[in-house]
């Protein structure tokens, strides 16, 4: 995943982050008990520029890469779980646009930070990507927790592409984000981002009531 185009890829709702610093928000945060995996990797195989949003390489799905990205993650001692199809709208401070990527996330189990970077290394290398972006679920208080991952359901790629064009900070600032084929935003932002974060949800109509937030360490690999 090209650094330059995903600062931010990978969850939001009422957001108590007083301690944090960054204000105050409304919603529905997660403890790691309620996290699907111990850690999730964002990567693709793509190395092309992808400017149109109906150029045809924007229909895969991804099946080989995500039989060998799985075979990646077990052959080195984690546990491979679900991975999900991710549309990613991203902005291009060099090319001056917004572009387009078919991603997938993978969740990971019985992986600690040192061997999570190292598959993700791995992939970013057999991969020729630039970076892999990685993220721990972790306690709010934890030391390493550095970022949110923001889920939030009704939100789409044409949306998420329009909102970036309207806000010249959070394209920027953020880079970009993703969405599921069912429509749900995924979208990792730094702890200091968070108020940019939140008016980004905002603007693409995100109901509070029904986003998620947890909180982790993120990590581009690379």
């Amino acid at each position: 995943m090209r650094q330059r185009y995903v600062r931010v890829l990978v969850a939001v709702g009422v957001l108590a982050l007083g301690s944090a610093g960054t204000g105050t928000a409304q919603a529905g945060p997660a403890s790691p008990r309620d996290c699907p995996a111990t850690a999730e990797i964002f990567a693709t195989d793509n190395t092309a520029i992808i400017t149109d949003p109906a150029d045809p390489r924007l229909r895969t799905r991804l099946h080989r890469f995500e039989q060998e990205v799985r075979g990646i993650i077990r052959s080195h001692g984690a546990k491979p779980g679900p991975s999900t199809l991710l549309d990613g709208v991203f902005w291009s401070g060099e090319l001056k646009q917004t572009t387009y990527e078919r991603s997938r996330e993978f969740d990971v189990d019985r992986v600690g930070p040192e061997g999570l970077r190292h598959i993700a290394d791995v992939i970013r290398k057999q991969y020729h990507q630039e970076s892999v972006l990685t993220f721990r679920c972790l306690p709010r208080s934890s030391p390493d927790t550095d970022a949110v991952e923001i889920q939030a359901p009704g939100v789409s790629a044409t949306r998420l592409h329009d909102a970036l064009l309207a806000d010249p900070e959070a394209r920027e600032r953020l880079g970009g984000g993703s969405v599921t084929l069912d429509g749900r935003l995924i979208l990792i932002a730094p702890l200091a981002d968070l108020p940019l974060a939140r008016k980004l949800t905002a603007d693409l109509g995100v109901d509070w009531n029904t986003a998620e937030v947890r909180y982790g360490d993120q990590e581009f690999v690379g």
